[in-house]
């Protein structure tokens, strides 16, 4: 199993800044994508921002010049920087790592989802 476990979420007010990690631990050999996905009350889950081995990110429109996803290969961990968060940002966020483990002595496919925290956005 690959375990993720996330850190940093909180309160702010409107134009504060958060930042998420997300730390990676299990029999890994290898993380291909890392990605936040957050999920508001009543709402869908989505896609938030995505940054792969070569460092190649994707965002959502909505967060596009605010928040930036980097990664750490050697703590297998990813980061979200949030600058001028909005109350529309407010949400759980989850990070989800897919790349290849030890299964016994053979490697195989994961794709691990963190516990989700709470980020909200208020005056």
């Amino acid at each position: 199993q690959v375990q993720l476990v996330e850190s940093g979420g909180g309160s702010v007010q409107p134009g504060g800044s958060l930042r998420l990690s997300c730390a990676a631990s299990g029999s890994i050999i290898s993380i291909n994508a890392m990605g936040w996905y957050r999920q508001a009350p009543g709402k869908e889950r989505e896609l938030v921002a995505t940054i792969t081995t070569g460092d190649s990110t994707n965002y959502v429109d909505s967060v596009k010049g605010r928040f930036t996803i980097s990664r750490d290969n050697a703590r297998n961990t990813v980061y979200l920087q949030m600058n001028s968060l909005k109350p529309e940002d407010t949400a759980v966020y989850y990070c989800n790592m897919r790349g290849i483990r030890w299964y016994g002595r053979s490697p195989n496919d994961f794709d691990s989802w963190g516990q989700g925290t709470q980020v909200t956005v208020s005056s």
